[in-house]
């Protein structure tokens, strides 16, 4: 199954919650209280955020948290890939493959279309429109008419 980890959805809803007004420093413990998330689990994922690059801190009395840059400009696979590393289904499909039977493998090669297929649909999705900041990707195809339509039905022969 193809999930995201708890964490990285935690994390996504923290970016979510510093987006909604992204000039601010935010707190971590602010962004706890808000989020409902514990406060060490905050903690700790605005520390590897900022190990990624996507938000920055600013020390002292007055200081916190805040994004690197707009909602807009931060992509879902820079997300994932900041808690994850790089989505990749299968061992072929990663950037440093180790797959022993890769040079015989029949289905290796359509795994990887299907990853880059995965991976471009992350670019196109930005923080921005994950916290519902502004409008969307174009609406998904409704899968199941799709895989139900007659030129999608194996024959037999």
């Amino acid at each position: 199954m193809l999930r995201i980890s708890k964490l990285t959805d935690y994390a996504t809803v923290i970016l979510a919650d510093l987006a909604a007004d992204p000039e601010r420093l935010h707190t971590a413990a602010a962004v706890a209280g808000r989020t409902r998330l514990a406060a060490p689990t905050v903690s700790k994922l605005l520390k590897t955020l900022q190990r990624a690059g996507l938000v920055a801190s600013a020390r002292g009395a007055h200081g916190g948290y805040h994004l690197t840059r707009p909602p807009g400009a931060i992509s879902a696979a820079a997300i994932l890939d900041a808690l994850e590393g790089p989505v990749a289904i299968t061992e072929c499909s990663g950037q440093d493959s180790h797959c022993g039977i890769e040079h015989v493998c029949r289905v290796g090669h359509s795994w990887q279309r299907v990853n880059r297929a995965i991976r471009r649909a992350l670019h196109d999705i930005t923080l921005a429109q994950l916290a519902g900041l502004e409008a969307g990707a174009p609406p998904m195809p409704d899968l199941g008419a799709v895989l139900r339509s007659p030129s999608r039905t194996p024959t037999r022969a």
